[in-house]
């Protein structure tokens, strides 16, 4: 596990970056030419002052190509199906690059609207002209302001982005006066080395890392609802620290899980035993997860055309498979335990486990019922608080002696369940 999380590290770390809502880079003739329309950026505008400036550094050479930045309101994909011109001749907008600077004020909106911006000039319908040097490619910056609170176009924030940074603080917030009541009791607790020590240490980490990762979107943001390009190392950091963090847990409750159930016994029903089935069931959903983090952190999240990608859609699929595996362990155990005490705290971890990975793949089937300007936030803000709820429900089953120490009883050396052997022996 250790070398999986090294490589996750490494591989998201190094990832290609994505611009912020400051875009800078090339118009590119020949890129404009392949797709029709050269795709520049996406932006939900929303009130009365939305505001798209462009600024050309090569203003001779755009005059002379024939350089223009074409706007699309809620670009119908049927237009992928035009001929060029028709394409370029179905745009809302068309600023012709004939200064350094363009300024282009986008229309009052009743609802947030998402437009796109696409480069385009005179050879882009010439499938026939020849190849341009790459020397002629125009390096231009363009910004996408929304109105703040006074009516100014000063926000950076897309619509579907506005309130994530007041969001983070609250979360963070919540962490610091957490931390503040719980971390001694907590601390305490780990330096006993009790029959909760392994569990309890892979949950403190996955908190930590999760809180790590807030922080860390919090620079990212306060800094881009400044300068609308943020911190993007920052912002890789955090998508690091929380796959690290759902790698760890869900190695821990896998463990758990099929540890409990594969390994029973007529005198010890919850002894861990370590079987080729479980281990290989525990490591092979690790490694999936894994694989499926890395693929969608590679995947093209920003295209215009596939705003969820087949890697987060397996990422679902995955968590929903997992959640059938755990009940249908779950429920064999419960189904054959007497002991009401037993139940409850199969039942208790039940609900932490399900809110854990359900809460994602539920969230983005509701969030179809929103307007679309509102979906990214409720998936971000509804798992993170469904996430932090199921936090609270293992910290509270794990650290409750009065349950977990009777359902513990029958315990074992090795992970997760460390109770000494010698302890509690024949109290069932």
């Amino acid at each position: 596990m250790p070398h999986l999380v090294t490589t996750l590290v490494a591989v998201v770390w190094f990832s290609p970056e994505v611009c912020g809502k400051t875009v800078t880079g090339l118009f590119k003739s020949d890129e404009a030419r392949q797709q029709n329309g050269q795709f520049i950026t996406q932006f939900m505008f929303q009130g009365d002052s939305g505001l798209l400036v462009v600024r050309v550094d090569n203003v001779a050479e755009a005059v002379l190509k024939g350089s223009r930045l074409l706007l699309y309101q809620d670009m119908d994909p049927d237009l992928d199906h035009l001929s060029c011109s028709q394409r370029l001749a179905g745009a809302q907008f068309t600023i012709e690059l004939r200064q350094d600077e363009h300024n282009q004020t986008i229309p009052p909106l009743v609802t947030p609207t998402a437009w796109r911006a696409l480069y385009a000039d005179k050879y882009t319908c010439e499938q026939d002209a020849p190849v341009l040097p790459s020397r002629s490619d125009l390096s231009f910056t363009v910004l996408l302001l929304n109105p703040d609170s006074a009516g100014n176009p000063l926000e950076h924030f897309s619509a579907e982005e506005a309130g994530l940074l007041r969001f983070y603080f609250l979360l963070l917030l919540a962490y610091f006066i957490t931390s503040c009541v719980y971390a001694q009791p907590l601390y305490q607790a780990l330096r006993k080395v009790g029959p909760m020590h392994t569990v309890l240490k892979v949950l403190t980490t996955a908190l930590v890392l999760q809180g790590c990762s807030a922080l860390c979107n919090y620079i990212h943001l306060d800094r881009y609802s400044r300068d609308g390009v943020g911190i993007p190392l920052m912002g890789k950091l955090a998508e690091v620290l929380d796959s690290v963090s759902q790698v760890s847990l869900l190695y821990l409750l896998l463990s758990l899980v099929l540890g409990w159930t594969l390994g029973r016994g007529r005198t010890k029903p919850l002894h861990w035993e370590r079987t080729p089935a479980s281990t290989t069931v525990t490591v092979g959903g690790v490694i999936t997860q894994g694989v499926l983090l890395l693929w969608d952190q590679f995947s093209d999240r920003d295209s215009p055309l596939s705003p969820q990608t087949l890697a987060s859609v397996l990422v679902l699929v995955f968590r929903v498979v997992l959640v059938l595996l755990m009940s249908s362990v779950l429920y064999q155990s419960m189904s054959t335990e007497r002991s009401r005490l037993k139940r409850d705290f199969y039942w208790s971890f039940s609900k932490g486990c399900f809110l854990w990975f359900l809460s994602h793949p539920v969230l983005v089937l509701l969030s179809v019922v929103f307007n679309e300007h509102q979906r990214h936030k409720v998936v971000t803000v509804g798992g993170i608080l469904c996430q932090s709820i199921s936090m609270v429900i293992l910290y509270q089953l794990f650290l409750s002696r009065s349950l977990y120490w009777e359902v513990s009883s029958l315990s074992s050396v090795s992970l997760p369940l460390t109770m000494s052997r010698t302890n509690h022996r024949g109290r069932y």
